[in-house]
């Protein structure tokens, strides 16, 4: 069931949580609760005289109500509780360390403990990808990403950021009395039966270390194609250049666009134990089972060039290269292209054929670049329409123009999620990612060769099945997965723009 957030203001998250229950609806002055004791009387009278409503008593597991307090209850709830055991005087034996951080003997009774893991599993219960806990001049700003979008969940006061940060830099293994350096770590969590990795990043800052926790749920691992968001054409060609022996395949889209799912998923898919797969990656976010991984440390010299070198001598027949980021790395993974292995990696550029682009601006010849690729993959991520209360609208005129649909908009369903409590009131639950493949074949290869143009590229690879990502997307408007809004934030009508430009006669698109 989904419980009404204005049953919830009756009964606190502190009585929630101290006599495991909660709040589940109401009818006239009749309040019914779920508890995991309902013969305890003290917590019914308790709750009469705070709500003067009458109690009527359900029963369910201690698990369900603790899961629905994480769920129901925002963080806010748990701050006053948890500033309340902080001022209060304990038994427990602290120590204080040079800089001044508190570090608790028994810090599994910690109030600061309990506040750090509702912050971790509440964002883990929402599909965070990452917490970002900001100090500011008087207070600390909690944030969490949930489907690409920045959102606040609490402001602790101020006097709790040095053990806030202490206790999250213990957990990761950081040095705590360090503060003037940026530090990486991670920990590993248990919840609900599965293991969570979190990777943790600190940033000095001129109020305190701003803390970055990343998310990343091994669910993910198990994801398939399909569920990423990928066509089922688009899948087959896929997994058919994925397969060759030697090669290089490129994944393009900027910072948090999924592509290291889409990576993961690829290397999940030809992993084998007859093939010897090694990857080198900054920072390894997953350990997958068969595959030798590689963590790049600069510090110490391990850089993507160096580890390339290296790892060539150890016979493998797939490569993973975590990114290509400059000249030096993109020679060694188009020479070991070249020499018989398969190698998968990254690029940040705009779409599909500007990877091509990319690799002759870093400095490869032409004819090593239309040698060695194979194919590219570029995607976005981006909202879905939250399936309990999407409906039907019109969008603005100015959007439709700006997406050059303004001439067939009377043609097409416009759906949009207008709001609901599952969703938070946002109209969006959940993301997908929307995809375009540019396959090298020979008549573009020798495109590539004579340096033509992106426009030209582009052009050539539709005769051969390419679709660009803006009327990928219009696809999932027409099934009503997604508004238009979310695609014109992630993407944009290449051909509308150019014609802008050249004052040549729109054309059609067709969905």
């Amino acid at each position: 069931m989904v419980i009404d957030p204005n049953i919830l203001q009756h009964v606190s998250v502190e009585l929630a949580r101290r006599y495991t229950l909660i709040p589940i609806f109401m009818i006239g002055k009749t309040l019914t609760i779920a508890m995991a004791d309902p013969l305890n009387i003290i917590a019914i009278d308790e709750i009469k005289y705070q709500t003067g409503l009458n109690i009527k008593r359900a029963i369910t597991t201690i698990y369900e109500i603790n899961d629905s307090i994480e769920k129901y209850y925002s963080i806010s709830d748990s701050l006053s509780q948890i500033i309340h055991e902080t001022d209060e005087p304990t038994e427990t034996t602290s120590e204080e360390t040079s800089e001044g951080f508190i570090v608790d003997s028994a810090e599994t009774d910690s109030p600061i403990v309990t506040f750090v893991n509702i912050i971790i599993s509440k964002a883990v219960r929402e599909n965070a990808s990452d917490v970002h806990i900001e100090p500011g001049e008087s207070r600390i700003r909690i944030r969490y990403r949930i489907s690409g979008v920045m959102r606040e969940e609490a402001s602790p006061p101020k006097s709790m950021q040095s053990e806030l940060i202490s206790r999250i830099k213990v957990a990761a293994d950081l040095d705590v009395s360090e503060k003037r350096l940026p530090q990486d770590g991670r920990f590993l969590m248990s919840m609900d039966g599965r293991s969570i990795d979190l990777r943790v990043s600190t940033l000095p800052t001129i109020h305190g270390e701003k803390i970055v926790i990343r998310i990343l749920d091994r669910k993910n691992l198990s994801l398939t194609f399909n569920q990423l968001g990928i066509s089922e054409p688009m899948e087959k060609r896929w997994k058919n250049i994925i397969q060759k022996p030697e090669g290089l395949i490129l994944i393009s889209g900027p910072t948090s666009s999924g592509k290291t799912s889409t990576l993961y998923a690829t290397l999940q898919h030809v992993n084998t134990i007859e093939k010897n797969i090694v990857t080198v990656e900054d920072p390894v976010e997953y350990s997958l089972p068969l595959i030798t991984q590689v963590q790049i440390n600069e510090k110490s010299g391990l850089t993507f060039p160096s580890a390339l070198r290296s790892l060539l001598r150890q016979n493998p027949d797939t490569i993973m290269i975590g990114e290509i980021r400059d000249s030096e790395t993109a020679s060694m993974a188009i020479r070991s292209s070249l020499t018989g292995h398969l190698v998968f990696t990254t690029i940040h550029t705009n779409d599909a054929p500007s990877a091509v682009t990319r690799l002759v601006d870093m400095g490869i010849e032409n004819y090593l670049v239309a040698s060695a690729v194979k194919g590219v993959l570029a995607q976005r991520l981006v909202r879905t329409n939250c399936p309990n209360c999407t409906e039907e609208y019109v969008p603005l005129e100015s959007l439709l123009e700006k997406a050059g649909l303004l001439d067939i908009s009377d043609s097409l369903v416009f759906k949009k999620g207008a709001g609901c409590p599952k969703c938070r009131m946002t109209g969006y639950a959940g993301l997908t990612g929307i995809y375009e493949y540019f396959e090298i074949n020979p008549v573009l290869s020798e495109l590539v060769l004579s340096n033509a143009s992106l426009h030209v590229l582009r052009e050539e690879a539709r005769k051969y099945g390419f679709v660009p990502l803006f009327e990928m997307g219009l696809k999932k408007i027409a099934t009503g997965q997604i508004c238009l809004e979310e695609l014109l934030k992630e993407t944009s009508n290449i051909d509308a723009f150019e014609v802008v430009d050249t004052n040549v006669q729109e054309p059609k698109v067709t969905v």
